[in-house]
């Protein structure tokens, strides 16, 4: 099933997510529409306050299904180390059409549980520490124009909100 994405203005996006305490088919289930919804949005990560449900769990794949074995699934993911630092171009399923420049770890190391709730540690950089950082802070409320100067987070709040008002978001 491929759920709608939830766009920016939705409480869900900036509130904590419930941590995940039942792993079952019932969330293996979940996990499978979350990559078929992201990767039919195009997208590289998708968090479960996307699709409207409060759950701490969020799904990656950089490779955008070219590599099955680059999946990931993250269950109450917490961020346990950075390094350095990297400046490039982002943007959001939940901002659809806007990107900015935002600064994020080179590169991040993730303790998490998987989809049957054993217990992993992943680290990545680049791109793949990016996804770790901007997928987690969605489950703790936080969207990648926070990262953003205060002018720009401005500017795309005004432009969503006559969006809005134009009936067209």
């Amino acid at each position: 099933m491929i759920y709608p994405i939830v766009k920016y203005g939705q409480p869900v996006l900036e509130e904590a997510a419930a941590a995940v305490t039942i792993f079952d088919a019932e969330l293996e289930k979940l996990v499978a529409d979350m990559f078929d919804t992201m990767y039919a949005a195009h997208g590289v990560g998708l968090a479960a306050p996307q699709i409207g449900i409060s759950k701490s769990l969020c799904v990656i794949d950089i490779t955008s299904n070219e590599d099955p074995t680059a999946r990931l699934v993250l269950a109450n993911p917490e961020v346990i180390s950075i390094e350095g630092k990297q400046t490039d171009e982002e943007g959001c399923l939940s901002l659809p059409n806007f990107r900015a420049q935002a600064t994020r770890p080179m590169k991040a190391t993730v303790r998490a549980q998987d989809a049957r709730g054993q217990e992993m540690t992943v680290s990545g950089e680049g791109l793949l520490a990016r996804a770790f950082c901007h997928e987690i802070d969605h489950l703790n409320g936080i969207l990648f124009i926070h990262h953003l100067s205060m002018l720009k987070r401005d500017s795309i709040r005004r432009k969503v909100r006559r969006m809005v008002k134009a009936g067209e978001w």
